[in-house]
């Protein structure tokens, strides 16, 4: 369906150009030096017009996204060339080396490009015959784009070019919904972004049974400036506007029920503005005996589907992350709800990129619950209470995740919280702030943990970024606080009889035993049942970003580790006594790894070691 629309950019856009020297601030001060004719170069967004100089109109049929053709004829090619995509259309093009900008990746301009490709991108004889054909993918950002020709690679550029501006014919529509558990079980969160702000209209979400009369329900609106930020690249040269972000809150749903809903703006002169329609299902009631499915991986980050890079990642450091995504809304209809735990964009600072992702995600996170967790790369900026000290947000500070989705926490800032889906108990922890026995954190894990009704929900699960308890990778140092985690919480996973613990971070797959300090405590490898003597330890950072390599050091406890390609965990919960786990393979869904868990709820009630409160005979 795609591939059609780039049929339907019906306007052809010329704009011949002298080779240019670029003085100041930006494309203002392009002086077209007429001596230079053989560096003339000239771009055409195709098709089926005839020249006209206003924008090319995107999105008239209200689609979120076009593709649109560039065809480039330069006299005088290099193989350094490259094309951009700027939005705002109007950019500063002068070159920004890293010095300036601390933390700036390349191309080192004072505005960071949307996506860009190289001109031979699509023609390897570009050199010689100076033509190329290159395909752009937008999404709707609520500003004007333009596209740009340089040369001198992306260390060096030189502006030869600018096109017109492209736009969406309303870059202010409500976009790229994501849901999120409420507070409470039938509670459904339904977050949007969209170009109005609460003086222009006034947000709501229109929702109701498939097929029945429908209700409306007020949205919160919230937004942040560079101010916010807390450092570079995110509070220099990647910031972005990142529009209004909505949150409505759908309250008093009907258990296991179909939902349609759809986002809607009143402007002031009683107009509607409407996005495209949607459907969910609400969550089943706490305790519920059904099937229940949840997906749950962790560092899948963004690909564009054009094939161009960006300017946080000028290589491809996510090659599995369409894959994983496609995968996911393929097998849509067997997921109820989902878990990102941490590494979520890797925007890094780049605002402009959580745009992308979140229209990436749309078709899975419009439809289920889409659960984050907070990671390295979403929090993580020295002296702002990481804890960890390093710029692996590049200056958000946590600020992009909090804002953009929701999640059920107390406080949004310390990104740690409880939900509940049927017959799972879910505690997701903030790897990125302290976990140590006596602080806040710690506090509400062991309440979390102890809340849970093993009665009605059996399967109790615990998540984090970072892997708080085993991995062979790291098991060696412990440098990425592992060693800190297990000292700290396996007592309160033993306690608790937690079943399984997820983590990220640590990018390929690995499954342990049923271990309990540092020792395994069954021998199974397949199938588990009886009583909960320990928790399994599952690593499911595979999600998209590059693979690590498998881990050199040999553990006892280590049961499958795999990194020869990108996956994710998906749990099926058959009813209380039965769980099904397995790992699948992102390129074609395939298992890579499987087990199952059989008990009844005495099983659980069993004390085991250090997982029994001390009793006493009273006389």
């Amino acid at each position: 369906m795609e591939s059609l629309l780039s049929l339907k950019v019906s306007l052809i856009l010329l704009l011949l150009v002298h080779c240019v020297v670029v003085h100041g601030d930006g494309i203002d001060d392009v002086q077209p030096l007429s001596k230079i004719a053989i560096h003339r170069a000239l771009f055409a967004f195709h098709v089926n017009a005839s020249l006209k100089a206003e924008p090319v109109l995107l999105g008239t049929k209200g689609e979120d996204f076009q593709w649109i053709t560039v065809e480039l004829e330069c006299p005088d090619p290099s193989e350094d060339d490259w094309v951009a995509v700027f939005s705002p259309a109007k950019f500063n093009s002068s070159t920004c080396p890293p010095f300036i900008f601390p933390n700036q990746e390349a191309p080192h301009l004072c505005s960071a490009p949307i996506k860009y490709k190289n001109a031979n991108y699509s023609n390897a004889e570009y050199t010689k015959t100076g033509k190329a054909s290159l395909k752009f993918r937008l999404i709707n950002q609520r500003a004007d784009f333009s596209v740009a020709l340089f040369s001198g690679g992306l260390s060096n550029p030189k502006l030869l070019a600018v096109s017109n501006t492209v736009t969406f014919a309303n870059p202010k529509a409500p976009v790229y919904p994501r849901l999120s558990q409420g507070k409470s079980w039938n509670e459904m969160a339904v977050t949007w972004t969209s170009g109005y702000n609460i003086i222009d209209a006034v947000p709501f979400v229109e929702w109701g049974f498939k097929g029945e009369s429908q209700t409306q329900s007020p949205a919160g609106t919230l937004t942040f400036h560079r101010e916010a930020m807390c450092g570079p690249p995110a509070r220099t040269i990647g910031w972005r506007d990142p529009g209004y972000i909505h949150t409505s809150f759908l309250k008093d749903l009907w258990p296991n029920s179909l939902y349609t809903y759809k986002l809607g703006h009143r402007l002031f002169n009683g107009s509607y503005i409407w996005s495209k329609s949607y459907y969910f299902k609400s969550s089943p009631y706490p305790g519920q005996d059904s099937l229940q499915r949840v997906v749950i991986f962790g560092d899948m980050g963004k690909a564009e589907r054009d094939g161009s890079n960006d300017s946080n990642e000028n290589t491809n450091f996510q090659p599995g992350s369409l894959n994983t995504t496609d995968q996911l809304i393929k097998d849509l209809d067997n997921i109820d709800i989902l878990f990102h735990i941490g590494d979520i964009t890797y925007a890094n600072g780049y605002i402009s990129q959580w745009d992308q992702f979140t229209s990436q995600v749309e078709p899975i996170a419009s439809t289920i619950p889409y659960m984050i967790a907070s990671g390295n790369h979403e929090r993580d900026v020295p002296g702002t209470g990481s804890f960890f000290e390093t710029n692996d947000s590049g200056g958000e500070c946590g600020v992009l995740a909090e804002t953009m989705f929701y999640v059920p926490a107390e406080n949004r800032a310390k990104f740690w919280y409880s939900t509940d889906y049927g017959m799972f108990h879910f505690c997701i922890a903030d790897s990125e702030h302290d976990w140590r026995e006596g602080s806040e954190q710690y506090k509400f894990i062991e309440k979390c943990l102890a809340s849970a009704d093993r009665q009605k929900q059996p399967w109790l699960i615990f998540a984090a970024h970072r892997v708080l308890g085993y991995s062979s990778e790291y098991w060696k140092d412990g440098s990425y606080g592992e060693s800190m985690g297990r000292e700290s919480l396996q007592k309160l996973w033993q306690k608790y009889k937690v079943d399984i613990a997820f983590y990220g971070h640590v990018h390929n797959y690995e499954r342990t035993c049923p271990i309990y300090q540092n020792r395994c405590v069954n021998t199974e490898k397949s199938h588990y049942s009886g009583t909960v003597n320990g928790t399994i330890h599952i690593v499911v950072g595979a999600g998209g970003y590059k693979l690590n390599s498998n881990p050199q050091l040999k553990t006892n406890w280590s049961i499958y580790t795999k990194v020869s390609d990108f996956g994710f965990g998906k749990l099926t919960a058959f009813n209380h006594s039965s769980l099904l786990f397995e790992y699948k393979r992102s390129s074609d869904g395939e298992v890579y790894d499987s087990f199952t868990i059989s008990r009844d709820y005495r099983d659980v009630l069993a004390c085991v070691h250090d997982g029994c409160e001390p009793t006493t005979l009273a006389t």
